[in-house]
């Protein structure tokens, strides 16, 4: 049995148990095709399309654990092409005002006897790269992959030759045959680079010791001083970062050049900080919180565990991203993922909203916000849109009278309410045995309450413990909301 055999009848199989059978198949090289095997066991939960090729190469099981999921991947195509399009649409309202105003001044002045060109024929012949990105720091190639498709031509590169060799392979396999692959530097491609529609940028998030960076001119390559380049090569560019990062320091940082902040997270976990860049295209400021919610009981957004079809067609479809709106608001879902949520809203915009007096008989629901939103720090603005009011300034939770539709979270609904006085608990808790605890804005932790209150975690009880504007630490009892 020959290795690629190997890989194609045991890659359902536990690979801990093939390592122990390794002498009965001295003609596979084993720690290849185990690999191999947990990378496409990877990718069948984070990347079907990408499972559902055969003959596809993967990386060292840790690469593929880091790398992009295929909601995420598909965000950022969505994202690249509202942009793209964004862009040209400038250019062309640009260049008919320029034509116009040649040829009013070629009627005044009498400058030629020459007919003047149609407007199609002199648009056609503008920006010769007006369909072209370049991935700087290709990788594995997931995000590239998926934004490729956005462009009539692409360039994947990379330093590490390996990777290159890898996705050299793999990008046909996947239906992608507009990409070129460079295996060079960030920095000395860049600098010899010619104008793009989008340069993609994913910076290594840890230095020279291993450890995670937290400021983005730690990352490497160091996006700060690289940005008058960026700007000078690209219509726009999309940066990729760790949501660990202070996303405010990091617009602070690009002086002001940010055009668009996407803050991703996918199944209740921030995923990915983006960050849109562009001096061609003016506006203020616009945060997207988009929540990629798991469905399918795969883990990630959208996904049934993939398929072992052996055929594969192109990565590219048509993406469904919003258009900004001008307030806080919850438009329709940002990409193809039918149970998706955005939010989206102008940074300051708005006063800070009051504290809720948190009282039963008006309180009968209470929402948690998405990841995203948490990451955000949108409170003002989610209180705003969505009418609700924040129980108090660092709860994190909000209370409404009535229900919410689309609200970017959970919503449950409220059965007791109770303080931490022992007569007061025993009666609120009567028949509870088990319950989901979580704490904001509370001295105790979850495990330190779950103790005291004496609960089995689980079960279809939720309880919020957390402290109100007037001090008062409290217990929300309370169920699911659908």
């Amino acid at each position: 049995m020959t290795t690629a055999e190997f890989i194609q009848e045991y890659r359902e199989k536990d690979t801990r148990q093939l390592a122990l059978q390794s002498a009965r198949f001295p003609d596979v090289d084993m720690p290849y095709a185990l690999d191999q095997i947990k990378g496409w066991q990877t990718a069948r939960r984070k990347l079907p399309t990408w499972a559902a090729c055969d003959g596809i190469v993967y990386p060292p099981h840790l690469s593929m654990e880091q790398c992009s999921s295929e909601p995420t991947a598909q965000y950022k195509l969505n994202l690249a092409m509202e942009w793209a399009r964004r862009v040209e649409s400038s250019e062309n309202e640009v260049e008919s005002s320029e034509l116009r105003v040649e040829n009013s001044e070629g009627e005044v002045n009498n400058f030629s006897s020459e007919q003047p060109a149609t407007l199609n024929s002199q648009l056609s012949t503008l920006n010769c790269h007006a369909s072209s990105m370049t991935d700087l720091t290709g990788g594995f190639g997931v995000d590239f992959s998926f934004t490729s498709c956005a462009f009539a031509s692409a360039t994947y590169v990379e330093r590490n030759a390996q990777l290159c060799h890898m996705v050299e392979h793999n990008l046909p396999l996947l239906g992608i045959d507009n990409a070129k692959v460079v295996c060079a530097d960030a920095v000395d491609y860049l600098s010899a680079l010619d104008m793009q529609t989008m340069i993609f940028l994913d910076p290594a998030r840890r230095d020279q010791h291993g450890a995670k960076t937290v400021m983005l001119a730690d990352c490497t390559p160091d996006v700060v001083q690289l940005l008058p380049q960026l700007l000078k090569k690209s219509r726009f560019t999309m940066l990729k970062l760790s949501p660990m990062l202070d996303w405010h320091k990091a617009v602070e940082d690009l002086q002001g050049t940010v055009r668009e902040v996407h803050i991703v997270s996918v199944g209740g976990e921030c995923k990915e900080l983006l960050l849109v860049l562009s001096e061609e295209i003016e506006s203020e400021l616009k945060v997207f919180c988009a929540d990629l919610e798991a469905g399918g009981g795969s883990g990630e957004a959208g996904l049934s565990g993939g398929s072992s079809s052996s055929s594969c067609s192109s990565l590219s479809s048509e993406p469904s991203f919003p258009r900004t709106p001008s307030s806080p608001s919850a438009p329709s879902s940002p990409s193809a993922h039918s149970n998706a949520s955005l939010f989206v809203y102008t940074p300051g915009s708005l006063r800070p909203a009051p504290n809720s007096k948190l009282k039963t008989q008006n309180s009968k629901f209470l929402h948690e916000p998405n990841a995203s939103i948490m990451k955000a720090g949108c409170f003002d603005e989610l209180a705003a849109a969505y009418g609700v009011s924040p129980v108090s300034r660092n709860s994190h939770l909000f209370l409404s009278a009535e229900p919410v539709d689309g609200f970017p979270g959970r919503s449950f609904s409220i059965e007791r309410v109770t303080t931490l006085n022992k007569r007061e608990l025993r009666q609120a808790l009567a028949g509870i045995e088990k319950a989901n605890i979580a704490t904001r804005n509370f001295p105790l932790s979850v495990a330190e309450l779950r103790k005291r209150l004496k609960l089995k975690d689980g079960g279809d009880v939720y309880i919020f413990a957390t402290t109100t504007a007037e001090d008062e630490h409290l217990l929300l009892i309370s169920h699911k909301y659908q």
